[in-house]
């Protein structure tokens, strides 16, 4: 990469710190680890650069894993604190959730840049729809009776989640709502989700990121340790604001700011795929 004077790094840094809050405040308030926010961005701000931009969205994904999994942690406490983390579900869909991140995290070296920008784009604009409208599909009362079904449903998040560096949030609220859950207690519990992807993701994007060349310095796989450094204490320190809105808002409106949010992002990231 070509070396980046002083007044070129400043604002680098200023908007990775400023994405930063933003990420916290919506891992609190929606439950999603914040790297719906932190992924597009840390690929922008590379993109700017003289990156390879074949690396550009694995670094990207992989250094938000590495993030939520601190993130994820503080946002989960505050709703376990609020009575909103369901353990229940934390027992029936965990296991699918580790196994399908780990999956991610090492199938991650197969795809190109692109087919993660397009995995991202699609799943995004899929879930933004759907949580946009007037009323959220509805599946069911509750979550289904048979094993193998949860199972399914919950290694599908975990690998996907894992391939765009995001927590649980994104994925399964709009699916735990599907299945009748009150939108409080999916996103408590879609913290907690968040951890359970990030660690094993994490661990696969290194394994995955070991050994390819042109990484920058100070590269723990894909993930950039200096990146996380400067991002978590931000992450982490407004989850918690983010949480405690999320127990004083009205429940249509944490939807609608989920699906704003998501929406913008996944068009953005298709059209960097498509164009």
């Amino acid at each position: 990469m070509t070396d980046l004077t002083l007044l070129q790094i400043l604002p680098l840094v200023v908007g990775v710190a400023a994405t930063a809050i933003v990420a916290g405040l919506m891992a609190g308030l929606l439950g999603v680890g914040g790297g719906i926010v932190i992924v597009p961005v840390l690929f922008w701000i590379l993109s700017l650069t003289d990156f390879p931009p074949e690396l550009a969205m694995h670094m990207s994904v992989a250094t938000s894993l590495a993030t939520i999994v601190f993130t994820s942690v503080s946002s989960a406490r505050s709703h376990f604190k609020r009575g909103s983390v369901d353990t229940r579900l934390l027992r029936i869909w965990g296991p699918g959730i580790v196994a399908g991140a780990l999956t991610g995290g090492l199938a991650a070296r197969f795809i190109d840049a692109d087919g993660l920008k397009l995995i991202f784009g699609c799943i995004a604009l899929l879930v933004a729809l759907n949580m946009a409208s007037p009323k959220t599909l509805v599946l069911s009362d509750d979550l289904p009776k048979r094993g193998w079904v949860n199972a399914a449903i919950s290694y599908v998040i975990g690998g996907f989640s894992s391939l765009m560096g995001i927590g649980g949030g994104t994925l399964s609220v709009p699916i735990l709502s599907a299945f009748s859950v009150e939108i409080r207690r999916a996103v408590g519990t879609a913290a907690a989700f968040g951890f359970l992807i990030a660690v094993p993701a994490a661990i696969g994007f290194v394994i995955s990121g070991l050994g390819v060349p042109d990484r920058p310095p100070l590269s723990l796989g894909y993930i950039s340790v200096p990146a996380a450094l400067l991002i978590l204490p931000f992450t982490v320190s407004f989850a918690p604001v983010g949480a405690a809105l999320a127990h004083r808002l009205d429940g249509k409106w944490i939807k609608r700011a989920f699906a704003l949010f998501l929406g913008i992002t996944a068009l953005r990231m298709l059209s960097a795929a498509l164009g």
